[in-house]
């Protein structure tokens, strides 16, 4: 595949992935809200660290 169709590919998968995250919500209300994932708030400050999330995804998108 040339670099033109890859791109619209990644494009229609990250579309396609956004709409179901979007429309399926509470079902995913877990992640980003698991043990390890770092949130602080104060006043103005906030800060998110989704760390355990992300290693989720990583292992996720490696077997894929």
């Amino acid at each position: 595949m040339d670099l033109g169709k890859s791109i619209i590919f990644i494009g229609l998968c990250l579309t396609i992935i956004g709409v179901c995250i979007y429309f399926f919500q509470y079902k995913f209300s877990w992640f980003g809200n698991l043990f390890g994932d770092f949130k602080y708030e104060k006043g103005n400050i906030k800060i998110y660290f989704p760390f355990t999330s992300m290693i989720i995804v990583s292992i996720g998108l490696s077997f894929f």
